[in-house]
């Protein structure tokens, strides 16, 4: 756990009460139980205070626009059409391109402070993965709002987008300050744990959070639901089949160690590490944080 975490927690909620991403005061209260901090400070524990509040403030950002775009019931072209200013930003606002969407801004605020730690690799590497969560939110509102489960290869593969690890891992290396080279970054064992290390966390995520999301409309973005309907499974089956999938993700991990220690390369090993952190770290947090653990106790007491 980082020693900053308190600090960052309180100051985080702060930085989003300020920006206006919250609609009401009931909001601000569910997000300050939630304790966002305690994520970055499981998933980030090595990085001093200033990274840590980025990257706490980044992760914020993608559940306040989750409750907002993704678990909400904008449709599809709504959430399109709200893209422009999400990639102006991104690409740089050429021709001074207007941004009025509150979104908008503090993820050009969240850019620029990402600007001034990192190189242009690092950043450019950040801001096309964030693009490909954005771009993947219109596919998911796609389904809600058509009703449809998605096939299980159409939800694997869109699955390591729409839950935005890309996004976060993206952050690891400038956060830990040890970057990362091009060639690093496309190593082929390098871009196979990565993989690796997001199934497991968003599989993990859709097994946590099922209970949150059964009952709603986002329930069919779900790989426990994907499994059960196209699986032709029962839902405790499905479960079971992702604890499978899961481990067989980490074993994949373990076992290409050994090629990632030989590259001797400091930034690979903490890159690794980082991605350890993830995975342990999210679910320490899952565990604990009300934004989970209040629908399970529902659940438990209707049952």
């Amino acid at each position: 756990m980082s020693p900053h975490v308190e600090r960052v927690d309180r100051e985080t909620l702060d930085w989003l009460i300020a920006s206006g991403m919250l609609k009401d005061a009931e909001t601000v209260e569910r997000y300050r139980q939630a304790r966002y901090g305690w994520l970055s400070g499981r998933t980030y524990p090595y990085a001093e205070h200033d990274l840590l509040r980025l990257v706490t403030d980044w992760c914020v950002w993608l559940f306040a626009f989750d409750d907002a775009f993704c678990e909400s019931d904008r449709r599809a072209a709504e959430i399109a059409r709200a893209l422009p200013q999400f990639y102006a930003v991104l690409e740089g606002l050429d021709g001074g391109y207007e941004v009025d969407d509150r979104f908008a801004r503090m993820l050009l605020e969240i850019k620029n402070r990402i600007s001034a730690h990192a190189d242009g690799d690092q950043l450019d590497r950040w801001c096309s993965v964030t693009k490909d969560y954005l771009f993947a939110q219109v596919w998911e509102a796609a389904n809600r709002e058509d009703e449809v489960v998605p096939s299980i290869e159409d939800y694997l593969f869109m699955r390591r987008r729409t839950g935005a690890m890309l996004t976060v891992f993206a952050l690891i290396d400038i956060a830990a300050g040890h970057r990362l080279t091009p060639a690093e970054w496309r190593h082929p064992a390098v871009r196979a744990i990565t993989e690796s290390a997001n199934d497991v966390v968003v599989w993990d995520n859709d097994l946590i959070s099922y209970a949150k999301e059964s009952e709603s409309g986002n329930a069919r973005n779900n790989l426990v639901n994907v499994l059960a309907v196209h699986g032709g499974v029962s839902r405790q089956a499905a479960m079971e089949r992702i604890g499978m999938m899961r481990n067989k993700a980490i074993t994949d991990m373990i076992e290409r160690r050994p090629t990632l220690e030989a590259l001797g390369s400091e930034a690979v090993h903490a890159y690794v590490r980082g991605l350890e952190f993830w995975i342990s770290g999210s679910v320490d947090y899952s565990l604990t944080s009300s934004r989970y653990t209040m629908a399970w106790r529902q659940r438990i007491a209707e049952e």
